[in-house]
């Protein structure tokens, strides 16, 4: 499993989360203690957001711990949403294509968890992505390709239900298949104006999820686990909740795949044109 924490508010240096904290990122990337595996040694990555509409990022497949760049940029750059993410492996080779945030337009999307049978949905996973968000499928994580699945089903017009139709198109898919229908999915994504985590599974075991106020003046941080030991400054989100960090404060809303509809794809619309 990965580790990564989210932060929107005011501008704050990436170090703040990434570097300083007595259980930073990279203290979290070799020394874990709320995950199955305490090294997440496989790559890093940053998304910021600054003057432009779209995230800057910078990824590599080095453990977050031996990169003297990331702690130079973590220091040197200042912003008011930004996501970092350290990886460990469970699906994908160690290559710069898998290292988290993903990005696609003003998008940026990181996720830790898995699909379990994936490689026997992966084809009809991609099947339903249009020829644009096909091509941009560089990697061959499933966490990648769940983020272009929400963007094909709506993202830029409901963040929350595309996330949640995604989700319960590989269920039904994995059921339909006779594969175990099991997800395991807490994720941070954001279109540079707001920051979105959701932690969900279908048997309740989402990985971690924690919120705390940070900065100087209403920011919030979303962590898959504390940066310090002031246990009353997290609160730890329930399984099948989201959270919602907007320029109004911070929502936590229900969130399941239950009563989804799930729209057919480009592939499958054509099919059943065919026969008709």
């Amino acid at each position: 499993m990965c580790r990564w924490a989210a932060y929107r508010g005011e501008p704050l240096y990436l170090e703040e989360l990434v570097t300083s904290p007595a259980h930073s990122l990279i203290e979290q990337s070799h020394c874990a203690t709320r995950a199955k595996t305490a090294t997440n040694g496989d790559g890093f990555g940053i998304a910021w957001y600054g003057d432009r509409p779209e995230p800057g990022r910078y990824r590599d497949i080095l453990p977050a711990w031996s990169d003297c760049n990331l702690r130079s940029i973590a220091r040197q750059i200042r912003s008011p949403l930004f996501l970092a993410h350290v990886r460990a492996a469970t699906g994908g080779g160690t290559r710069r294509d898998n290292c988290h945030p993903f990005v696609f337009g003003r998008w940026s999307f990181m996720h830790n968890g898995q699909i379990s049978d994936f490689e026997h949905l992966r084809r009809p996973m991609e099947s339903m992505l249009d020829n644009d968000l096909y091509a941009a499928r560089t990697g061959t994580t499933d966490s990648e390709l769940l983020f272009l699945l929400a963007l094909q089903f709506g993202l830029d017009r409901d963040p929350l239900g595309a996330i949640a139709e995604a989700l319960a198109f590989v269920e039904r898919l994995a059921d339909r298949l006779g594969r175990p229908p099991l997800v395991r999915f807490t994720a941070a994504l954001s279109d540079g104006r707001n920051l979105y985590a959701v932690r969900y599974a279908t048997d309740w075991k989402a990985p971690t999820l924690y919120a705390a106020p940070m900065g100087p003046s209403g920011g919030y941080c979303l962590v898959s686990e504390p940066l310090n030991d002031d246990d009353n400054a997290w609160v730890e989100i329930p399984d099948g909740a989201v959270v919602i960090v907007g320029e109004n404060g911070v929502d936590v809303r229900l969130f399941g795949t239950a009563e989804v509809e799930v729209r057919e794809g480009p592939l499958q619309r054509r099919a059943s044109n065919r026969t008709r």
